[in-house]
């Protein structure tokens, strides 16, 4: 019998720079362990290039990602829903795991700016790992 692998949702407004990291991460640190789903409330029309350049030079390319719109679906598939200090109104569903992880918006910041937000998102995804597979 197999166990059901925890999936996560990502959640900002643009779905374009904090919520593609963390999923970046999650993928590049979790690889299949783990489903991983990202969405934005008023998604963009495009990956933010400055996020994009942070990550590969980490070794992690998100560039072929794109922003989806949150639905209600992507949460009540998920078994946490992580939203990124952007004050977004998800759907509520009882026995889901909600965080806020509160990072700076990567919009129109610089390369060193964003490279310390990734960093940021890198740890917080390495606890969320423990979390989901050790515990």
């Amino acid at each position: 019998m197999t166990e059901k692998k925890p999936s996560v949702l990502f959640v900002c407004v643009h779905n374009a720079g904090r919520s593609q990291m963390a999923a970046g991460w999650l993928r590049h640190l979790a690889g299949d362990r783990i489903d991983i789903r990202s969405a934005g409330s008023l998604p963009a029309d495009q990956i933010n290039p400055v996020a994009v350049e942070a990550m590969k030079e980490a070794g992690v390319d998100i560039a072929a990602e794109t922003p989806k719109i949150l639905t209600t679906e992507a949460v009540q598939d998920s078994d946490v829903v992580i939203t990124m200090g952007c004050g977004d109104a998800c759907p509520f569903f009882p026995g889901k795991r909600y965080e806020d992880w509160k990072l700076d918006d990567p919009a129109g910041q610089d390369l060193e700016a964003v490279r310390q937000i990734r960093d940021d998102i890198r740890s917080r995804v390495e606890e969320l790992i423990s979390s989901l597979l050790d515990g």
